[in-house]
């Protein structure tokens, strides 16, 4: 595995509305925390909140970035986000192109 891979992650993201999705990936390519994004959206999520089981739409917000610069997209997702507690899941890309993953790299940088 080169070193290109070993550093990129898949970044998920849950958020409450396509809107609110498509506001935090502008945000996070703008400050060049992420490569890229895809939304999807009309996702059904159960989970426990406050002792009961909650049910809810979700959209669903994939960031792909280097694993150096997770720290500060979680960082920013929380102070942006509309949920209390939100869901920030990172997983490590084991494979890939990589001339995309080297676009990947090249796109990205760390907060100066």
């Amino acid at each position: 595995m080169s070193e290109t891979q070993a550093d990129a992650l898949w970044v998920y993201i849950t958020c409450s509305s396509a809107e609110e999705a498509k506001q935090l990936a502008r945000k996070l390519l703008e400050e060049r925390l992420i490569a890229c994004a895809n939304i999807s959206g009309g996702v059904t999520s159960m989970y426990w909140w406050e002792g009961a089981v909650q049910e809810d739409e979700e959209w669903v917000l994939v960031a792909k970035t280097q694993r150096v610069l997770f720290g500060a997209v979680n960082q920013r997702v929380a102070q942006l986000h509309s949920y209390e507690t939100p869901c920030v899941i990172a997983l490590p890309i084991q494979q890939g192109n990589p001339a995309y993953l080297s676009w990947l790299a090249g796109e990205t940088q760390p907060p100066s």
